[in-house]
């Protein structure tokens, strides 16, 4: 009985990892992670968060320079 549980937690374990997988694959191609990798540059190239954009910030600054600079996309 306990190999059968172990092997239904795994497999749940699994699922889960892969649905883990797949939710940051869309993010990534859906551009929701944009804000956290501008992060991840701005602490590589100053060592640290002070002085970086807000969230609020950097969604405008993105949106007004597609605005300023249109290129083909979706939407």
């Amino acid at each position: 009985m306990s190999a059968a549980i172990d092997t239904v937690r795994t497999a749940g374990a699994a699922v889960a990892r892969g649905l883990g997988h797949l939710h940051w694959y869309l993010k990534e191609i859906m551009g929701e992670n944009a804000y956290l990798h501008y992060l991840e540059s701005y602490r590589r190239r100053h060592g640290t968060d002070e002085g970086a954009m807000t969230s609020r910030q950097f969604w405008k600054d993105l949106t007004d320079a597609q605005d300023r600079n249109p290129k083909a996309r979706c939407c």
